[in-house]
């Protein structure tokens, strides 16, 4: 997996194709927000993800990322495998590109059909939106998974849990698991999170 640094120039972003071509490197993930740094670098880093058949994969970020990155987002999203967000940045996605539907099943099913560069890889969908159920779609399926049951009072810091959930989901991805499986990993990430103040976790994880 290659996480791209949160602030990197276009010609930076070079080393990084080297890296690609590299068959050790499957997956790519990178947050909306390096939108707002270069946008040509973000769309040079998925361009060649596609073009070496790299999974890559996108988090909007934030509901501004929609607004006010609309363009570039839209050149990027065409190479997106796998697209990541919460409720409201689905929200945001959804009224930016004239959707016209609130339903959060829906706006998945419509971000999944979106046209894609890389036919070898379906883009998938996934939504989480706090204690409800998290939405996936796919080209075949949409389904819904509840998060893993809480007591509130258990909650210390929500900072981080999106992160989390996408750090859990890819770490089964990267094994080829089932997406059901990196769907419960992601849950039990964010879990984690949650109880713990700041972007920590245990020494050893319970995770079966």
């Amino acid at each position: 997996t290659a996480l791209i640094p949160k602030h990197f120039s276009t010609k930076y972003s070079f080393g990084i194709f080297k890296i690609l071509k590299l068959v050790i490197i499957l997956f790519v993930w990178m947050q909306g927000f390096f939108l707002t740094v270069s946008p040509e670098a973000t769309l040079k880093v998925a361009t060649q993800s596609s073009t070496h058949n790299k999974t890559f994969s996108l988090n909007l970020s934030a509901p501004f990322i929609s607004q006010f990155y609309k363009e570039p987002l839209m050149k990027v999203m065409s190479y997106v495998d796998i697209l990541f967000g919460n409720e409201t940045e689905a929200a945001s996605f959804a009224r930016e590109q004239g959707f016209e539907t609130e339903d959060i099943k829906e706006i998945a099913r419509k971000a999944q059909a979106l046209p894609k560069m890389n036919p070898k890889r379906q883009r998938i969908v996934v939504f989480t939106q706090g204690k409800d159920d998290t939405i996936m779609a796919t080209e075949n399926e949409i389904r819904a998974f509840p998060v893993l049951i809480s007591d509130q009072s258990e909650i210390v810091d929500t900072n981080g849990a999106g992160d989390a959930f996408v750090g859990g989901f890819l770490s089964q991805l990267v094994y080829d698991r089932p997406l059901t499986e990196c769907i419960r990993a992601g849950h039990y990430a964010a879990s984690v999170i949650i109880k713990r103040s700041g972007c920590t976790f245990p020494e050893k994880p319970d995770f079966h």
